[in-house]
């Protein structure tokens, strides 16, 4: 095809000229749909040579090679008749209704159940609340032409083109409330990095969005593929669940890309199940998380946790639900608001105190507050923590924003780069005084817990900058520092009360 580096650029072109199409994420989402059933067909061309008896759960006429790809007869479906077989006939039997054709004969609804094999079965989880927005024939045509141009039977394209998904799951971070299932690909790599895969790890991200943290983990564990049992090892090392249906679809289609012909990833509610109830068969060795915050939970979510772990906020829920699910000796990096740091809630400190007294809490990396510019601008932290024992201290290391930048954006990322600093600093850990404020500072499990009252909010940034912020960004900011001023009160008024013998 074409140069890849404009594929993204035709498409839109296209796109913007019909009437159905409105805004980014639409756009994205049709894109999206049309990609998943080109590459699962590449896919099943591979599977039809290695298996002996394979065959597809999608119904021939719906197969992409059989309608969308136009082999230049003059016969490809077009204008109307494209848009009536897409909405009335492919959408309405991969969401599982039967169908019948032109001539009258049934096409099967596509069905699974508990004994379909995860490929087939994603074909209908992945449609089940897909969406279908064009309303121009001529113009979808158009847009499937440019993608069935995509030769991803060829190494070096379908490589390359991995590139360009990239590219267009990054443009979720502008594309509306699509934004949250995307964490910047330089913050991704950094967490992979530091917590160093292994062949024969599992990896579990529990809402995984469009699949970042597994793509980086991937990245960081083929170049130790060795030989075939390697390479089966590498294909089994990632586990992701997904809440919502947009996000799962543009995870499963970054899975197939990156070579994982049974992606090990579920349409389902991590916070939906008790986590009492996990086994060591339902742990990981390593989990990867940036969890959804900002959210409030009901009641029927938190009942599925311990009474004193119920909180209402879901970052905080998937805490418990990370430390529940990670290995004895398993190890995990997971971003957190500012909010969990100083929240002083009851179910926060009870969060805190198991992640102190059960895990070992060893670094809390504070990151600047751009870094999921334009999505939010709420000040994010990865904390760094294994299941090997107790915290015995907790190192603080505050990334400040790299020289030339005052806030990362769109058009000026986080790139992996900006993270040397603290890679360099971890290799040789020393405590940093920056202008009379700890850049980096090592604290002992005692003193957060006693002297902090658990209160994690070392080593910030001390230069506030006046910043513009969504309303309801604004709100969250102004709650997490109201929640930091009075967990300050309350610990400096239990310093007086005790002097003055008030706790005897």
């Amino acid at each position: 095809m074409s140069s890849l580096s404009g594929f993204v650029k035709r498409l839109r072109d296209i796109m913007r000229n019909d009437a159905g199409i409105n805004g980014d994420a639409q756009r994205i989402e049709q894109i999206a749909w049309m990609l998943f059933l080109k590459v699962y067909d590449e896919k099943e061309q591979d599977w039809d040579m290695d298996e002996d008896d394979y065959h597809s759960i999608i119904p021939e006429a719906c197969r992409w090679r059989n309608w969308a790809h136009d082999d230049k007869s003059g016969s490809t479906l077009t204008g109307d008749k494209l848009l009536d077989f897409v909405n009335n006939t492919l959408f309405p039997v991969l969401k599982g209704t039967d169908v019948k054709d032109k001539d009258g004969n049934i096409i099967k609804g596509v069905q699974v159940d508990k004994n379909t094999p995860i490929k087939k079965a994603i074909v209908k989880t992945t449609f089940e609340d897909a969406n279908q927005y064009m309303k121009d024939g001529v113009l979808l045509r158009q847009v499937i032409n440019v993608i069935d141009e995509l030769d991803l039977s060829d190494y070096e394209e379908s490589h390359a083109f991995g590139e360009i998904y990239e590219s267009i799951l990054k443009e979720l971070q502008s594309a509306g409330s699509a934004g949250e299932f995307y964490t910047p690909r330089a913050v991704t790599s950094f967490m992979a990095k530091m917590v160093q895969p292994k062949i024969g790890e599992k990896m579990a991200d529990f809402a995984c969005g469009t699949g970042g943290f597994l793509t980086s983990w991937l990245a960081e564990l083929e170049p130790q593929i060795k030989d075939t049992k390697d390479q089966e090892a590498f294909g089994e090392s990632v586990y992701g669940i997904e809440k919502k249906q947009f996000p799962y679809m543009l995870c499963i289609t970054n899975m197939l890309l990156h070579g994982l012909d049974v992606p090990n990833v579920f349409h389902d509610n991590s916070l939906l199940h008790d986590v009492l109830d996990y086994t060591d068969d339902d742990k990981f060795d390593v989990i990867l998380m940036n969890p959804p915050y900002g959210g409030s939970e009901k009641a029927d979510v938190k009942s599925h946790f311990p009474a004193d772990l119920a909180s209402s906020e879901t970052a905080d829920l998937f805490m418990s639900v990370i430390m529940y699910r990670l290995k004895d000796t398993g190890r995990a990096a997971v971003i957190l608001p500012d909010g969990f740091l100083f929240g002083m809630d009851n179910a926060k400190i009870n969060i805190k105190k198991k992640l102190l007294s059960d895990f070992n809490l060893h670094t809390i990396i504070r990151m600047p507050g751009s870094v999921f510019s334009p999505y939010t601008s709420i000040t994010t932290n990865i904390l760094f923590f294994d299941h090997k024992g107790p915290t015995k201290e907790t190192w603080f290391y505050r990334l400040d924003m790299p020289e030339g930048y005052k806030h990362f954006s769109k058009t000026k990322p986080m790139k992996l780069e900006h993270f040397q600093p603290a890679i360099d600093w971890w290799n040789d850990r020393k405590p940093i005084v920056e202008d009379g404020f700890d850049k980096a500072k090592c604290f002992t499990a005692e003193e957060l817990s006693d002297e902090f009252g658990y209160n994690f909010d070392q080593c910030g940034f001390p230069h506030e900058e006046e910043e513009i912020l969504d309303p309801l960004d604004l709100i969250q900011r102004y709650e997490e520092e109201r929640s930091s001023l009075n967990a300050e009160i309350d610990r400096v008024l239990a310093e007086i009360t005790e002097k003055l013998g008030g706790n005897k």
